[in-house]
């Protein structure tokens, strides 16, 4: 039995016939109960579930980061799901049952505000990965107190490092250190831009696969 929440015009949570009410971020939904399914492994759905376990899998270890990395594309949904949509439709590579990420096509922050220029990723020091770009200042919204929001990502370990707002956008460059456990394995590094106040944030950019040494 559904409950009526504001009255009789209002929105309503459970079930009233073949209708489904629920409230979710404070918006009223319905939708259609849902037809028992004859055969919920048909070859469209098994795909489609191995797919979804492969970008879930990548985004995982990057759960916090993408509260911030795609929080204004969070539009009636969570940050996660956001990055979910957008890695899912644009980020996959390969066949059933095989399916990778193509880590050259991901996003793990998005929006509009100036990225980088002419951004690289290398092998720094033992253990640390080396950041550059060019002063690109002079685009239209961006400024020189810009900060750097850098990630990298390691399959191998199914984990990140991240930092954010250590480096302004004029200096260039910027060095991350990584865990011990990570030498020898290669790493997926990106880089993007946020203003001072952390309010808008660039589109990431795939910088390179480093082997950490």
């Amino acid at each position: 039995m559904g409950k009526i929440n504001s009255g009789i015009l209002g929105g309503f949570s459970g079930k009233v016939g073949t209708v489904v009410g629920a409230f979710w971020k404070g918006i009223a939904t319905m939708r259609s109960l849902a037809s028992s399914v004859s055969n919920p492994n048909t070859p469209a759905q098994l795909e489609q579930r191995a797919k979804f376990s492969a970008i879930v899998k990548f985004l995982k270890p990057l759960t916090s980061f993408l509260r911030i990395g795609f929080k204004n594309a969070a539009i009636k949904m969570s940050a996660f799901n956001a990055a979910m949509s957008y890695n899912y439709s644009h980020a996959i590579t390969g066949t059933y049952p095989v399916f990778d990420i193509d880590y050259t096509k991901v996003l793990v922050s998005q929006g509009n505000f100036p990225g980088a220029l002419n951004p690289v990723g290398e092998a720094g020091i033992a253990g640390a990965v080396d950041f550059t770009w060019d002063d690109n200042t002079w685009e239209a919204e961006a400024t020189a107190e810009d900060l750097s929001v850098l990630v990298v990502y390691n399959p191998t370990k199914d984990a990140a490092v991240s930092v954010i707002g250590a480096i302004t956008r004029a200096i260039g460059a910027q060095t991350i250190t990584l865990p011990n456990s990570y030498t020898g394995d290669e790493v997926q590094c990106y880089i993007a831009f946020t203003n001072a106040k952390g309010s808008v944030i660039s589109n990431s950019q795939f910088v390179g696969s480093v082997i950490v040494t």
